[in-house]
């Protein structure tokens, strides 16, 4: 959740296209209707454009849905969903990263490995996704996992196979609580690097991963820098001060230049973690290098303009459920003692949404999702990384979990997935994904070692940009 990674999207609407039909899957035959036909003749279901791509079907669509859920004839709004069609005989992921959709054609790794379909929606209330006036108390766990029941139970009737839910970070979290509140819908469920903050206000597990991580050279080095950019805040500062007006750059919702650059500096450690390895900690600069040296290096991994209102206003909603459900950590800094001006504590996610959205914690949510994945988990795989601060509090599996496991990632990022995963439990859980979609083959099933990804690596389709973001962003 930290660093300056953007899931900026492009949102370029194009003329609708006919995409390539795969040959063996048979995306359409003349024995059926066009599939576009059948996605459109959907109640509430409208095309943004069809994009080709050698082998599937790709639509950009818009999706009807009540801004409330329990109030259905309160309003609705359009919903952006994307489907990468592949066959109506192979199974589905349901996909989202929590925060906007991309328009462009990808392949999340479950369904690489199922070699099946993939829907991906946009979360409620990110743009251009959001009603009209917004009403920010419909912006909840709750309405979301209801936005993907009906996403699901609009489109079982066409995709009528197994499903499976699956995202990183954030959409690690949605797939879980789409898991919680409609445990009937998926067949399994595939989260990565989901953080669950059960205690908002207790945060230690992040200080002890902070004491651990890495090497101790390296912790050292990380730290040393931090520290230096707040001895050196007033002519880092100015820099980004110039940077600021060249680029137009506001911070009227953090409150100040001064603010944000004190909380873009906080985000140094946590988000070289969350996106660095072990290895690129020969290229932290030591303390004595220059002004400009400090400031750049800082910028690449923590990214100045994440607290400018430009970059704020993006992840309101995301800022807006972490401070009313999800919690956010505060970590702790002895070695900035007397540096900092505002401190850790003013830093939560009141400081990143404008103040005419009124927002009030719940602490009994995350607890609710908690007690149910620890009690009722059936058929969930929670992927974890090693050195990425997010995976200080996991997702932890009970007595009453079923066919449901938690792994982790050796030496990864936030970007961990199965891939990453010890051999054996690499095996293990492609085996299991297989066999949740319903498609696992004899020899598989017969040993797990055999286990791997039905579809061929597509270096376009399958490429992983993990996005930088600020630290209470997952």
């Amino acid at each position: 959740m930290r660093k300056a990674l953007r899931w900026l999207l492009s949102f370029a609407v194009l003329i609708g296209t006919v995409g390539i039909s795969s040959a063996p899957a048979g995306a359409a035959t003349a024995a059926e209707p066009d599939i576009k036909d059948k996605i459109l003749a959907i109640p509430g279901m409208s095309l943004i454009e069809e994009k080709p791509y050698t082998g599937y079907r790709y639509f950009v669509l818009n999706y009807t849905q009540p801004v409330d859920h329990r109030h259905p004839s309160k309003g609705t709004f359009k919903q952006r969903i994307t489907l990468l069609h592949k066959d109506t005989n192979r199974p589905t992921v349901f996909f989202t990263s929590g925060y906007n959709v991309s328009t462009n054609p990808s392949r999340s790794e479950p369904t690489r490995i199922v070699d099946g379909n993939q829907v991906s929606m946009e979360y409620r209330f990110f743009t251009p996704s959001r009603p009209s006036p917004a009403d920010w108390s419909k912006l909840d766990i709750k309405q979301a996992a209801s936005d993907q029941h009906r996403i699901f139970t609009a489109l079982k009737k066409i995709y009528s196979k197994k499903w499976l839910s699956t995202g990183g970070s954030k959409g690690g979290m949605t797939a879980t609580y789409y898991e919680r509140h409609f445990p009937r819908d998926m067949d399994g469920v595939v989260a990565y690097v989901a953080p669950n903050d059960v205690v908002n206000n207790e945060d230690s597990a992040y200080d002890r991963f902070f004491r651990d991580v890495g090497t101790r050279e390296c912790r050292d080095k990380l730290n040393g820098v931090q520290r230096e950019a707040l001895e050196r805040r007033g002519p880092l500062r100015d820099k980004y001060q110039e940077w600021a007006t060249a680029n137009g750059a506001t911070f009227q919702t953090i409150g100040s230049l001064d603010k944000a650059y004190e909380s873009t500096v906080l985000d140094f450690v946590w988000a070289f973690w969350q996106y660095s390895l072990v290895a690129d900690c020969a290229a932290v600069p030591a303390t004595d290098v220059s002004d400009q040296e400090i400031y750049d290096y800082v910028d690449s991994i923590s990214g100045f303009s994440a607290y400018t209102d430009q970059g704020l206003n993006t992840y309101t909603p995301y800022y807006y459920q972490a401070g009313t459900e999800l919690g956010a950590p505060m970590v702790k800094y002895p070695h900035l003692k007397g540096l900092m001006k505002y401190g850790p504590e003013y830093f939560t996610p009141r400081a990143y949404v404008p103040r005419d959205i009124p927002m009030k914690f719940k602490p009994g949510v995350m607890r609710d999702v908690d007690s149910w994945v620890r009690h009722n988990a059936t058929r969930m795989l929670f992927v974890n990384g090693q050195n990425d601060p997010w995976s200080a509090e996991p997702f932890r599996l009970g007595k009453g979990a079923r066919d449901s496991y938690v792994y982790t990632a050796p030496g990864a990022n936030h970007g961990a997935n199965v891939a990453g995963l010890a051999p054996d439990e690499k095996a293990k859980a492609t085996a299991e994904i297989l066999d949740w979609a319903g498609v696992a083959p004899a020899a598989v099933q017969e040993d797990a070692a055999k286990a791997k990804p039905l579809a061929k690596f597509d270096a376009k389709l399958d490429k992983r940009d993990i996005e930088r973001e600020p630290m209470l962003r997952p």
